[in-house]
């Protein structure tokens, strides 16, 4: 039997030795080599998170990029009258905590804007005399921060249309007229923008007229009287001048109100003439078609004819036109008259007597019912308040020589005061004040030489005339007096002041085909207005003045 063979070795599972360079022998990767590679794995790691937090944050982004609330702001297509939703509209002054949590729409403008962050708005929106604070709060679904970028960039002055809630304010809010609400604004819309520069701000003309620039102050600035005229859209929509010309209106309102109740009708005579009548030197021509023509000094002749005409009581309210080349602070070329006549029954004192009861009632009614007007108004032009007598020793009546009088008392020269000009009569108003405690009164009985031909002359002294003035603050507001209401005497005294009877044919025969004893006054609407509250310029009672050296805006 053969001897078995010895058993093989099975073949080795390592991997074929390679020879090392250099026949150094093989080795595995060094621990340094080692180190390295997991610092790159690590780093490569970290590279991956990085981008995907870094996608992430940019998806983010991108998706806050998208503005949600497009359709809640935004400029307006221009209005012409594309449609009529009747969406309520809530006016600024009806704003009040009766209405907290209601949703309204207001029309308003911007006056001011103030940013807190890109989270936050306040603006201040005015809607004429009146404003309230609105807020606009970034909220998701609702306010975008796009919207409040938006809202933070309009324009002063630019007109919105904002829908908000109403919230009732943890405090009052001091620069805002409605001081215990607040506007919680959800939609905000342009309606009308600005195409140029503001003149200035309406916060600056808003500012009392005494203010100085202060330290603490600095942004302070003074906008002129000219500046303002020659702005004036921008200077009426002051809180100020809103209240000013609310007055100028309820001066009228009240005159109307007065006379109508006391048989009055109002009449509407022509600005057109056909003669120089009143005075030829402060008369205004124009050319008429191949001829030439008058604007009116005053509705004066056509009053008396009116009367001439039965109709016993009449008033007008319209522009009266001077072509006097007076600039003062109380001369206009045009202003507004609210003038009267009356047929009298004995004496002339009866209309001097209806006037005064018609001022009376202007005053009275003007601290009643617009209060608030006049306190607006007193926070740009501090004054005294206006002063008048009631009860039973009525208004201050004296005569034209005690006038005069009272002056020479106080040291002016009695020969300076064959008339009182406007010096005097300031000084006069001076005197009265301190000696009766009064602003307003009546003289009676001028010169018959200061007064027009149509004046009616004293019946014993031809020297003297039926005629009286009305003061305020020592500045006349009416003229008037008894006319003549007899044919012969009228055209004697035509001749007398150089006019002749013939060039006033047909208002001089009015008075020939029979006309009763009759009498009235005229009183400028700007000044009384001016000297009620102290604004001591007539172009500030004016809505766009005119004088010798304006004729625009």
């Amino acid at each position: 039997m053969a001897d078995p063979q010895p058993s093989q070795q099975p073949p080795s599972q390592d991997p074929p030795q390679v020879p090392a360079a250099d026949g150094e022998a093989s080795k595995g990767p060094s621990k340094s080599e080692l180190k390295k590679r997991a610092k790159e794995e690590e780093k490569a790691r970290k590279a991956a998170e990085k981008a995907a937090k870094q996608a992430e944050l940019d998806a983010q982004k991108a998706a806050a990029d998208v503005d949600f609330a497009t359709e809640f702001y935004g400029k307006l297509p221009l209005n012409q009258s594309q449609s009529r939703p009747g969406r309520k509209r809530t006016p600024v002054a009806c704003l009040s905590p009766d209405l907290d949590g209601q949703t309204v729409l207001v029309r308003a403008r911007v006056q001011a804007s103030r940013a807190q962050g890109s989270k936050m708005v306040f603006l201040n929106l005015r809607q004429r005399s009146d404003s309230v604070q609105a807020l606009l709060i970034l909220a998701q679904g609702k306010v975008s921060k796009q919207m409040i970028k938006w809202a933070a960039g309009l324009q002063t002055e630019s007109i919105v249309l904002a829908e908000g809630v109403v919230k009732k304010a943890p405090e009052p809010i001091n620069s805002a007229t409605v001081q215990d609400v607040e506007l919680h604004l959800t939609q905000l819309h342009l309606i009308s923008g600005l195409d140029t520069k503001l003149p200035f701000t309406v916060e600056d003309a808003n500012r009392p007229e005494q203010t100085q620039q202060t330290e603490e102050d600095p942004e302070y600035k003074r906008v002129l009287l000219d500046t303002r005229l020659n702005n004036r859209v921008v200077d009426l929509r002051t809180e100020t001048n809103q209240a000013v010309f609310k007055l100028q209106a309820g001066i009228g309102s009240l005159f109307r109100e007065f006379l109508e109740g006391q048989g009055f009708i109002e009449i509407h005579s022509p600005k057109l003439q056909g003669a120089a009548t009143e005075s030829g030197a402060s008369v205004f021509e124009v050319s008429y078609f191949k001829g030439k023509a008058f604007l009116a000094q005053s509705p004066q002749l056509a009053k008396q004819m009116a009367i001439a005409a039965d109709f016993e009581r009449v008033y007008e309210i319209g522009p009266v036109f001077r072509a006097e080349n007076s600039n003062t602070h109380r001369h206009m070329t045009e202003f507004i008259g609210l003038d009267l006549e009356m047929a009298i029954e004995e004496h002339y004192h009866e209309v001097m007597e209806l006037l005064d009861g018609l001022f009376l009632h202007m005053f009275r009614g003007l601290r009643q019912r617009y209060a608030k007007e006049i306190d607006t108004v007193r926070k740009q032009f501090p004054a005294d308040e206006f002063k008048w007598r009631e009860g039973p020793e009525g208004t201050l009546k004296f005569s034209f020589k005690q006038a005069v009088d009272l002056l020479v008392d106080d040291g002016v020269p009695r020969e300076k005061l064959d008339d009182i000009d406007t010096e005097n009569e300031k000084r006069l108003g001076r005197i009265v004040r301190a000696k009766y405690d009064t602003d307003y009164y009546i003289i009676d009985k001028f010169p018959m030489a200061l007064r027009p031909f149509y004046t009616m002359p004293d019946s014993e002294d031809p020297t003297v005339s039926n005629s009286y003035d009305f003061f305020m603050r020592g500045e006349e507001i009416l003229s008037g007096a008894q006319r003549v209401h007899d044919a012969a005497l009228l055209a004697e005294q035509m001749r007398q002041k150089g006019i002749n009877p013939e060039s006033m044919k047909p208002y001089l025969q009015a008075f020939q085909l029979g006309c009763p004893p009759h009498g009235g006054g005229g009183i400028g609407l700007e000044r009384v207005l001016m000297l009620f509250l102290e604004l001591n310029n007539i172009r500030r009672a004016s809505l766009f003045p005119r004088d010798p050296k304006r004729l625009e805006p």
